[in-house]
């Protein structure tokens, strides 16, 4: 059944690549928001659905593109397992290949590492029809190292991501939220006493009034890190992170852009107007502003990191950061060599790619 709907991926592909026909690449269509609009005849992957294969005692998955996001993690759940970078969803309908062509990570991000470090090899159909096979099932496995590592965050520009392995983890064996109400010096201060000793944290979230604290791991490490932290305990924790993760907290529903600040932890507050929102021990910042988008970038810049417009209109504003002419160059190179007739999700990244 794969095979067969790997076969008509593959003509439509060819097809569009002979007539110069612009494709967009839908899985669930739950992230179509992220990124710049593209306008493109649909090829769905949701016809490449199926866990290939799952080898708990090695620690490895390998999925089709268009499975389900739930549906693998209810199956890991089954064996004690897990995607470390716990990625969002933003809908039921999300997809492996959509999480991993996103690029998007959760709560666990700077403990656990980004969707890219955890990706083992994929089966990526290139812009001529071609099925391509790059990396392996375990980390000894692994080749072609610089050339399935990109995929992660492309956003389908590259490929059509047929199928992925994954690295996975061991569920925690215990987990526990402390929230603290402090004020900016406070937060700032205790995030910066957690960064620099060794605390079984795995996600931090600051809405401007209370921090929360999600400490994970073995119950005797996690109940001691509680003490020397303090604060209150959440008596059920699992919905908080799940809201935070898919953005369905009330501080989210506002219809002002959100704005995306990645920026070093130890960064002062950013000097810009709107209401702010942190994540990652303060490396992730969100930001609910009408400022205009050279004014977010500038200050994000300043602060030593980059701006991304996760949601709202760009108009005439590129979405993600602007790339200096020498990585813009190596985008357009690497884009020719996968898409050389440019048909996969033109300029949903940037304006001409």
């Amino acid at each position: 059944m794969a095979e067969a709907a790997i076969a008509r991926l593959r003509e439509r592909v060819r097809e569009a690549a002979a007539t110069g026909t612009a494709l967009e690449i839908v899985g669930g269509g739950t992230k179509r928001f992220y990124g710049r609009s593209v306008y493109g005849e649909p090829l769905h992957t949701t016809g490449l659905s199926g866990i290939v294969h799952h080898e708990p005692s090695e620690l490895f998955v390998t999925v089709l593109g268009g499975t389900a996001l739930a549906q693998l993690e209810a199956r890991l759940a089954e064996t004690g397992q897990m995607l470390a970078f716990e990625p969002p969803h933003f809908g039921a309908a999300a997809t492996v290949g959509g999480m991993v062509a996103a690029g998007l990570s959760g709560p666990r991000r700077p403990w656990a590492g980004a969707v890219r470090d955890h990706l083992l090899g994929v089966r990526v159909l290139d812009g001529t029809g071609q099925l391509l096979h790059f990396g392996g099932e375990v980390m000894k496995n692994v080749a072609g190292y610089d050339l399935f590592r990109p995929m992660a965050g492309a956003l389908g520009t590259l490929g059509v991501l047929v199928e992925v392995t994954l690295k996975l983890v061991p569920l925690p064996a215990q987990t526990e939220t402390r929230a603290l109400a402090l004020d900016q010096a406070q937060m700032r201060s205790t995030l910066e006493r957690l960064w620099r000793s060794p605390q079984p944290v795995t996600a931090t979230w600051y809405d401007g009034e209370i921090l929360y604290v999600r400490l994970a791991g073995e119950a005797p490490d996690v109940a001691a890190a509680a003490r020397r932290l303090g604060g209150e305990r959440l008596p059920d924790d699992t919905a908080l992170w799940q809201d935070v993760r898919e953005q369905r907290l009330p501080w989210f529903h506002d219809p002002r852009p959100l704005w995306r600040l990645s920026v070093p932890p130890a960064a002062p507050q950013i000097p810009l107007p709107g209401d702010w929102a942190e994540e990652w021990s303060g490396a992730q910042r969100w930001l609910l502003s009408d400022s205009d988008a050279e004014s977010v970038r500038r200050a994000a810049a300043s602060a030593g990191g980059h701006a991304t417009l996760f949601r709202g209109d760009p108009g005439e504003d590129e979405v993600f950061q602007p790339l200096a002419a020498p990585v813009l160059h190596l985008h357009r190179r690497l884009k020719a060599i996968f898409d050389p007739h440019g048909v996969f999700n033109p300029g949903r990244l940037y304006a001409g790619l």
